[in-house]
């Protein structure tokens, strides 16, 4: 790897981008990054011996690479101020919401991949859905998988729009997951168990869980049955959660997600 990347914002989905580069053998001396933020930039030259900037520069010149991890309210303004810089990069936004029609406009390049991670790629376990806009080449692609990859799984998509449907599934996801958690450790705690049991018993289970899912060949519908005998005490809940048409409102909760994603997509994309 010998190309050169810059990254524009330095929180934690940028750190956890950079930290999975340099396992890949990509040196600090190769990684600039522009964060206002005098913390995390110190943050970073502490964890990654890094030498960030306070605003961009001429610097910039210099990458291949542009990696987008700004809040998408302020990716706009950030854009301007480093689009004279980067004419002749391959451009990424991992910022959610801003479509890649605006982000090209305002860098004045077509050569943009717009990238929904979940959180989860703190950790190296995260799921992202990728589209690029038809000016980036197949090598482009193969250089943002790799990079992608750092952080968890991926997937290609070929509609842009296909993006809110990802952002209401895995990018809000985690989400969900802990929602859940948080219910059936009250639960436990409402029935006896410490906190602590409570909570060690739910994340194992859901680990567990999703573990025999990635693993089996089954759909989850039938890994489901198979745990529910008829008259016991997991037919016992399943039957109370569908009386209550729990599974039509989760999904009319995930709709509303991408519904959400959608509009924020119009609001913050303007010109």
């Amino acid at each position: 790897m010998t190309q050169r990347i810059a990254f524009i914002g330095g929180g934690n989905m940028a750190s956890a981008i950079i930290g999975g580069l340099i396992k890949q053998g990509l040196a600090p001396r190769q990684i600039d990054v522009v964060e206002p933020q005098a913390e995390a930039r110190d943050k970073l030259a502490c964890s990654y011996g890094l030498q960030p900037h306070a605003e961009a520069g001429a610097f910039l010149a210099q990458a291949d690479l542009v990696i987008w991890a700004v809040k998408p309210q302020t990716f706009k303004d950030a854009a301007l101020a480093v689009a004279p810089h980067t004419a002749n990069a391959l451009h990424l936004s991992v910022a959610a919401g801003i479509p890649s029609d605006s982000i090209a406009r305002w860098l004045g390049t077509e050569r943009v991949v717009r990238a929904m991670p979940n959180t989860p790629a703190l950790i190296g376990k995260g799921i992202s859905g990728l589209f690029a806009r038809s000016a980036v080449s197949s090598a482009d692609k193969d250089w943002i998988s790799q990079i992608m990859a750092s952080t968890g799984e991926f997937l290609w998509f070929d509609a842009e729009g296909q993006l809110d449907a990802v952002t209401a599934l895995s990018g809000s996801g985690p989400a969900y997951v802990f929602y859940f958690m948080e219910a059936m450790t009250t639960a436990g705690c409402e029935m006896g168990l410490s906190r602590e049991q409570a909570h060690q018993l739910t994340v194992a289970t859901f680990v567990g869980a999703s573990e025999l899912a990635r693993t089996s060949s089954e759909p989850p519908k039938v890994l489901r049955q198979r745990v529910t005998s008829k008259g016991g005490t997991t037919f016992a809940a399943i039957s109370s959660m569908e009386d209550g048409d729990l599974q039509a409102e989760f999904i009319n909760a995930i709709y509303a997600a991408r519904q959400r994603a959608q509009e924020l997509g119009d609001e913050l994309g303007g010109a």
